[in-house]
């Protein structure tokens, strides 16, 4: 066979403990007592000798709050090797975390690093808005986070100048907590913004951190409060 046509698509030696390997999958850079939290059933290929536990204690404490009636969707990864994880060709982003604290949309968790604090949160200001309440998983301290995007995101960076930036909530998919957020109506342009029948509303955020937006909207998927 000639190897040379497949010579584009052989792995490059680890720059960075999470990096991309292409738009749609993670590389990542796995050591003895550097464990990362993984979404169940997101590894794709591994080299070197890495182990897996599903719904480890940590994430069992954390399930009575995930609140979506399936269990906690996490596996914990640990050994040395290169783990790479994808989630049905979703695109993926990662993140370093800088002492930062960043809220996420459950779904498009891909993974984090295990020392990092998290929890599921309920976004507050949310449901006046958007007639239910909303969760996220809320991830702080330093180290790394992988996303997932259906489709190519944008990632503005909210404190380059002095105007809000607005987002539909269903194309949110993740955002820096520290950012100010506020909820706005649009009566008149209802029927150009967003996909939903009744009133249109977003988000607007400001100050300094960022926000990743992925081009497609659907809310059928997120952390919702049952009952």
């Amino acid at each position: 066979m000639n190897q040379q046509h497949l010579s584009g698509y052989v792995p490059t030696p680890p720059a960075a403990r999470m990096e991309n390997h292409g738009s749609s999958m993670v590389k990542i850079a796995m050591q003895s007592g550097q464990d990362v939290f993984a979404r169940t059933g997101s590894m794709i290929a591994y080299e070197g000798f890495v182990q897996y536990e599903p719904n480890p204690p940590a994430v069992r404490q954390m399930a009575s709050q995930w609140l979506t009636g399936e269990g906690a969707p996490l596996m914990k990864c640990s050994g040395d090797g290169l783990l790479y994880l994808a989630d049905y060709g979703a695109d993926v982003v990662c993140i370093h975390l800088n002492g930062d604290s960043l809220s996420v949309n459950g779904t498009n968790l891909l993974a984090f690093d295990a020392h990092l604090q998290w929890g599921v949160q309920r976004v507050k200001g949310m449901a006046k808005f958007a007639g239910q309440g909303l969760f996220n998983v809320g991830i702080s301290g330093t180290g790394w986070v992988a996303l997932t995007s259906r489709g190519t995101p944008v990632v503005v960076d909210c404190g380059r100048g002095e105007d809000e930036t607005y987002v539909d909530p269903d194309a949110l998919v993740a955002w820096s907590t520290h950012l100010k957020m506020k909820g706005k109506r649009s009566f008149k342009a209802s029927s150009m913004i967003g996909r939903g029948s009744g009133e249109a509303y977003q988000l607007g955020f400001s100050g300094q951190g960022f926000v990743v937006v992925q081009p497609s909207e659907d809310s059928t998927d997120r952390l919702r409060a049952r009952g």
